[in-house]
């Protein structure tokens, strides 16, 4: 593998600042294959880029997500590297960043901030709101990844077509996650510096604001990848919260001489909803898990059938014909199990 076969993707929205730099860092270090994808930005920065012999295109919708999900049409090299245009991230680490990928010991490198971070680099608001943040996604998917928020990503291209990308703002690198500990994919944390922006370089971030929708995003993607969780949590706070209505209402009767029959049905109601919902948390992680293994199985053997499905040695979109073909030899052999479990004993 060599530098040719990356793509140096950097998302925009009003970098003019930071970008050229940016750009004449990864040349410097030997990346010639540059995409900017910018979000309509207002200062220059497209010309800039295009003076700096990075591919600038221009995105149709709106949001950091919506442009690393367009950048795919673009890009055809087996390795992507992400990262923003703000100059916070070193392109010295991008080697460290691509040496798992190169190496096959992973699908997906996120970069942890927190190794070498400089002062001032991030208000400790921000840091208190990543740790928890990274908390949380380590209760919620069972894998601490370091840094989930972190922009400096290296990817092969064939991991990211395996996964659905729906977020349009800041909550795409937690999507990113996500979707690595939903499908398997191989996940390395590797320590980056981390640098603050210049003075004259503006955030495009708004700490509570987009918080809140990175833990609203953390929530609602564990219905899919952790549904014992998602709405576990609903049933045990249902139910908690039906539990102590009903204590009260038994205090007021037995100690007071006062009925409560609204606040007892509504009690009533709470613990029953919260009991049902426990059960389907159970009952829908259950097909989960079965799921996700014969989803692992089948692309299994979707590979040892048809290894010429993948164009260039295991990486690219799969070939429709190859996997007709591997579903063919599936059913073939399930067919075969079958006659011979219902043929008569000799």
């Amino acid at each position: 593998m060599n530098d040719s076969d990356v793509c140096v993707l950097i998302p925009t929205l009003d970098e003019a600042e930071t970008i050229g730099p940016v750009i004449d860092g990864f040349v410097e270090h030997g990346f010639e294959n540059i995409l900017v994808v910018d979000g309509g930005s207002t200062d220059g920065t497209r010309d800039l880029a295009s003076e700096r012999g990075a591919r600038v295109v221009q995105q149709r919708g709106e949001g950091k997500g919506q442009a690393v999900r367009e950048a795919f049409e673009y890009i055809e090299t087996p390795y992507v590297l992400m990262l923003d245009g703000d100059m916070t991230y070193d392109p010295a680490d991008a080697r460290k960043m691509l040496e798992p990928l190169f190496e096959g010991r992973a699908d997906h490198v996120i970069g942890d901030r927190f190794a070498d971070m400089h002062d001032e680099a991030m208000p400790r608001l921000n840091q208190l709101g990543n740790r928890l943040i990274n908390g949380a996604f380590a209760t919620i998917h069972g894998r601490n990844l370091g840094d989930i928020l972190s922009g400096y990503r290296a990817f092969t291209l064939d991991s990211v077509r395996r996964i659905e990308l729906e977020s349009d703002g800041f909550t795409i690198e937690t999507e990113l996650a996500v979707e690595c500990v939903k499908h398997g994919i191989r996940t390395a944390v590797v320590p980056v510096s981390y640098h603050p922006r210049p003075d004259d370089s503006d955030t495009n971030l708004h700490p509570v604001k987009d918080g809140g929708r990175i833990i609203l995003a953390l929530y609602s993607l564990a219905k899919l990848n952790n549904p014992l969780f998602y709405f576990g949590s609903v049933g045990i706070a249902s139910g908690l919260a039906g539990a102590l209505l009903g204590a009260w209402v038994g205090y007021e009767w037995w100690v007071v001489g006062i009925s409560h029959q609204v606040y007892a049905v509504v009690a009533g109601v709470a613990i029953l909803l919260g009991a049902q919902l426990l059960m389907f948390a159970v009952l829908s992680d259950m097909i989960v898990a079965v799921n996700r293994e014969q989803t692992h199985r089948l692309e299994a053997l979707a590979d040892r059938i048809s290894p010429e499905s993948r164009n260039g040695h295991g990486r690219g979109p799969l070939d429709p014909d190859a996997v007709t073909r591997s579903t063919d030899a599936t059913d073939r052999v399930a067919r075969e199990e079958r006659e011979r479990e219902l043929r008569p004993e000799e």
